[in-house]
């Protein structure tokens, strides 16, 4: 997809939110403090907007950056004050340790992280990280039809994803869905590395790794036997 059909598809996105919510330009220019000469450009598909200006962009607009960027992500819902805009969703979240009680209405999911081989070679293993969970609603859950004994969380590293996910982004992914959609988003097992990247399937059993940060980072394409699937994304948070 060229950056082109990309900025005119985020365009009309951003016109069907304003049309949905009853926005003109200037209610746009007071909710997200750019000038309106920013706003048309954005409205026109001249320039994308990023960082802090597409964060207050997606909070005027009731959605997700994920669904403002790609058209993948249908949440509209308003966060809440303790979810990142970056979901797209309510449901309350919280770290915890051993220590901690959980209530009645919530389940602990589980983490994964990379962890590197006792041999000393540089080599890093995914495995799931028992010391520290992340507390969910199950309501939240239900409402996005993710079974918890299949929900789990990991650490986004690095700024391939940017904007969408910051360095230090923890996404809960659905360990049932194993299966690629093209353009849906998945935590992978990458030769033990542990990364957040959209997929699409590829001719003779390859997959396209595709970043949000498209200006830093190319497309992908590595052969399926390289790769793990972790999950389907369901959840995310720029909170860390």
């Amino acid at each position: 997809m060229s950056l082109e059909c990309l900025t005119m598809e985020i365009s009309e996105r951003i016109k069907q939110r304003m049309q949905a919510l009853k926005l003109k330009a200037v209610n746009l220019v007071k909710l997200t403090g750019v000038s309106k000469g920013t706003v048309s450009q954005w409205v026109n598909g001249i320039t994308n907007p990023s960082g802090q200006n597409l964060i207050s962009l997606c909070s005027a607009l009731q959605c997700s950056p994920a669904w403002l960027l790609t058209g993948e992500d249908d949440s509209y819902k308003k966060p809440s004050h303790n979810t990142s805009i970056y979901s797209g969703l309510i449901g309350s979240f919280d770290l915890w340790d051993s220590e901690t009680p959980i209530n009645d209405d919530e389940v602990a999911l589980p983490f994964f992280k990379e962890v590197e081989l006792a041999a000393g070679n540089g080599s890093t293993l995914v495995q799931e990280d028992t010391s520290f969970k992340l507390r969910f609603a199950k309501s939240t859950l239900r409402k996005l039809d993710v079974n918890p004994s299949d929900a789990a969380c990991v650490t986004v590293s690095g700024n391939s994803m940017e904007p969408a996910l910051n360095n230090g982004a923890t996404v809960g992914v659905d360990t049932s869905k194993k299966t690629i959609v093209d353009g849906k988003m998945y935590a992978v097992d990458h030769n033990g590395m542990l990364r957040v990247k959209i997929l699409y399937r590829q001719p003779n059993g390859g997959v396209k790794l595709r970043s949000f940060n498209i200006d830093e980072y190319q497309d992908e394409v590595v052969d399926y036997s390289d790769i793990r699937i972790i999950g389907r994304v369901f959840w995310s948070s720029n909170f860390h």
